[in-house]
């Protein structure tokens, strides 16, 4: 089965954050991304993981 690849309209609607707040975060470096021709794109076993660390990180 093929990765699937989410836009940052995607990203946002899903992590239920405004686009402008999912850019910031990936030009910090805090979510994981990668550009396509310009446009940010992800793949969700990052974003899936991404969340996981990051509620690990809140129980220490």
């Amino acid at each position: 089965m093929a990765e699937q690849i989410l836009t940052i309209k995607e990203v946002a609607d899903f992590l239920k954050l405004t686009e402008k707040t999912a850019y910031r975060l990936v030009a910090e470096g805090k979510l994981p991304g990668f550009k396509v021709g310009g446009s940010w794109r992800f793949k969700q076993s990052d974003i899936d993981a991404w969340i996981e660390e990051s509620k690990a990180g809140h129980k220490k």
